[in-house]
């Protein structure tokens, strides 16, 4: 699954390089709704992230994330491999991924 998302390489990067947003990725990845234990694999930052589970509980599971500049923003590229019997589900789940990692950014205001 691809999209080309209007944030920089560096902004995506710091959303998706987090520990418990890659575990609650995986849990809808294999299906659950508890936050699966994982293992980071390939880390090349700004570039591409990809981690696993690593626990039995949760079964064989892989997702990859690749970076790459793209006119006014970043091609974001994500897949998943997975033991699940119906592939539809982890593809909702990686455009739910898309889109969180795509929507705006919401700062708290603060005063000068």
């Amino acid at each position: 699954m691809k999209r080309t998302l209007v944030k920089s390489a560096p902004e995506l990067w710091e959303l998706a390089d987090d520990l418990a947003r890659m575990e609650a990725w995986m849990a809808g990845v294999v299906g659950t709704s508890q936050s699966v234990s994982v293992e980071v694999t390939d880390r090349q930052p700004e570039r591409m992230l990809a981690w696993r589970t690593s626990g039995v509980q949760a079964g064989d599971a892989r997702i990859a994330l690749e970076l790459a500049a793209e006119g006014w923003g970043t091609s974001v590229s994500i897949v998943a491999q997975h033991s699940r019997p119906d592939s539809g589900d982890v593809d909702t789940v990686l455009e739910q991924l898309l889109d969180e990692l795509g929507s705006p950014a919401r700062r708290p205001f603060t005063r000068s």
